[in-house]
């Protein structure tokens, strides 16, 4: 798994156009098989990558608008073909991923164990195909009016946890800040409301 970024586009060319229409982010998720680099932007599902932190925080415009200490850092990307039950899937997962240390240094308590929170971003950009040239694009990703429904709820299905949730701002051009404690990074893909 690669992470790429952060990317930077023309205004007024024709990525620039994607990027206003799902919104705005950094990191494109790409798989690389045998010589092949490619993403696999045609397994509709929900895409999260999650980071274990020990702090994270998101600004807009130089303001933090959402900040949390322990816990995970969740950037989530959305196609046009999911739906409620892969949100809530995603959700229902990442309260109980194990992946924090316990007693014996071992992964074995999730964020609701360790009393952490969870901050939510919005990240169309995991969706972006790099199968053809080398500059992303970004067609499968979800509308925002599509999109924005769906992470909200991630949100509320985390907080029917009983998790403190923070979030980015949907469409703005972020500058996220992280401690990853580790590193530890997990990538989830759910189809169909089930974990792939």
């Amino acid at each position: 798994m690669i992470l790429l970024g952060p990317t930077f586009t023309m205004p007024g060319s024709h990525e620039d156009e994607e990027w206003r229409r799902a919104g705005f982010g950094w990191s494109v998720v790409a798989r690389v098989t045998g010589e092949t680099l490619g993403t696999s932007v045609h397994s509709v599902s929900v895409r999260a990558v999650i980071q274990r932190v020990s702090e994270a925080s998101v600004a807009v415009d130089g303001n933090v608008v959402g900040a949390i200490g322990t816990g995970l850092l969740v950037l989530v990307g959305v196609t046009g073909s999911d739906g409620q039950a892969d949100a809530e899937a995603l959700a229902d997962k990442l309260a109980r991923l194990r992946i924090f240390r316990d007693d014996d240094g071992k992964m074995n308590r999730s964020v609701t164990d360790v009393g952490g929170a969870v901050l939510v971003v919005s990240q169309f950009t995991l969706y972006g195909s790099v199968r053809r040239g080398n500059r992303p694009s970004f067609v499968d990703a979800a509308e925002p009016s599509a999109a924005e429904p769906l992470v909200e709820v991630v949100t509320r299905r985390l907080e029917g946890h009983g998790l403190e949730v923070a979030t980015g701002r949907f469409g703005a051009m972020m500058d996220v800040h992280l401690v990853n404690d580790g590193p530890v990074t997990i990538t989830l893909d759910v189809t169909d409301g089930r974990i792939q």
